[in-house]
């Protein structure tokens, strides 16, 4: 077996959890979230933006971003949403999967986990995200898993497949807009294709946009890497924010990939589970040569 974890200091940031196959590697906090501060290759930079500044002085009432990747609950409303996940995770590892469970969310009455599973090899992440009902009433949610994305890349979003008119007459699917979006924004290409959305630190505005996805997948290309997420669909469920399975929000240094489970009813005692699947792949698209063709057969990999 390759996979080992280890305790380790990060960036400065003591108490952290240290997971690797020897191919590639994942930087865990225990000390608040369950928050992923590092996915990486070997030799490779961190593909998450973290703020250190943040994560070296916390204080236990107050929300910060901390960057990384983290677990919500959506719709987003404040301030429940914005619930500091600030105190200390539980964690268990059984030589295979690794478990990060946060105390209950006081209040909000829902307990969160994280489940990681590292391949034996490759980069390939399966990571199952679990909400439970902790209350005593029932409680409408969905999950909502944002990875924040290190400054300097950007994000591509596969279109649906292309159907001439009047051979398909119902849509594709809904584009969602917030009321700070621009579309004629100069981060943004609308491809038939594809959608792009590049972060630019000189830019001080913020951007969002959702998507109803099928295929699933959305990638994230910094220098020479590739970052793949993809999420299973279920056509018959109801997504929050208008219909919206996957989001994506910039601001200056930095970019959220974030995907949404079903808008699911949970009695007391119930859960819903959310998976995500990472991959990383070195010098296979670039953003100035983006080749959608090669980035569809990647996300065929993702098993």
């Amino acid at each position: 077996m390759n996979k080992k974890l280890t305790k380790t200091t990060f960036d400065k940031i003591e108490n952290c959890l240290h997971l690797t196959n020897g191919e590639t590697e994942l930087v865990i906090t225990t000390e608040f979230g369950p928050r992923i501060l590092c996915y990486r290759t070997n030799g490779s930079k961190n593909v998450f933006k973290i703020f250190p500044e943040q994560i070296t002085h916390i204080e236990k009432d107050v929300w910060k971003s901390y960057g990384g990747h983290r677990l919500w609950h959506a719709p987003e409303v404040y301030p429940r949403t914005y619930y500091p996940d600030n105190e200390k995770i539980e964690w268990e590892w059984n030589d295979e999967v690794l478990i990060l469970k946060s105390p209950d969310e006081k209040g909000n009455n829902i307990g969160k986990e994280i489940k990681i599973t590292l391949a034996e090899q490759g980069s390939q992440v399966t990571l199952e995200h679990t909400l439970t009902n902790t209350g005593v009433w029932p409680v409408k949610v969905s999950a909502w898993c944002l990875s924040v994305m290190a400054a300097g890349g950007s994000v591509i979003v596969p279109q649906e497949n292309y159907k001439p008119h009047p051979d398909c007459l119902v849509p594709a699917r809904p584009l969602v807009l917030w009321h700070f979006t621009k579309m004629n924004d100069h981060r943004f290409l609308w491809d038939e294709k594809f959608i792009q959305l590049k972060e630019d630190s000189n830019d001080k505005t913020k951007q969002k946009f959702g998507v109803c996805n099928t295929k699933g997948w959305a990638a994230y290309l910094l220098d020479n890497t590739v970052f793949m997420k993809k999420i299973p669909f279920y056509p018959q469920a109801q997504y929050t924010d208008m219909g919206c399975n996957q989001e994506f929000y910039t601001e200056a240094g930095f970019l959220e990939i974030e995907t949404l489970s079903p808008y699911t009813e949970l009695a007391p005692g119930e859960s819903l589970t959310h998976t995500e699947k990472w991959l990383l792949v070195e010098n296979k698209v670039t953003q100035d040569k983006i080749d959608i063709d090669a980035l569809e057969e990647l996300a065929k990999t993702i098993q």
